[in-house]
């Protein structure tokens, strides 16, 4: 009788604590102000921002060379 009320203590001590593995910290949450002041500076930036094409860099060759193989 001992034995069986231990293991369902045990399970019990192992179904909160898994419960408890799924919470999540405050910062998760949505934040209006957050949320405001991002589109806000999103629109003061302006349009989207200008890409530059990147600048074409000369391959360097080997130094090393193949041995020919004798036949």
């Amino acid at each position: 009788m001992r034995r069986c009320w231990t293991t369902a203590l045990a399970l019990a001590a192992l179904c909160v604590a898994s419960t408890l593995a799924h919470a999540r910290p405050p910062t998760v949450m949505n934040s209006p102000g957050y949320d405001a002041r991002l589109q806000e500076s999103r629109k003061a930036l302006g349009g989207p921002p200008a890409t530059t094409a990147p600048e074409s860099v000369p391959v360097a060759k080997s130094k090393r060379s193949k041995k020919k193989q004798p036949n």
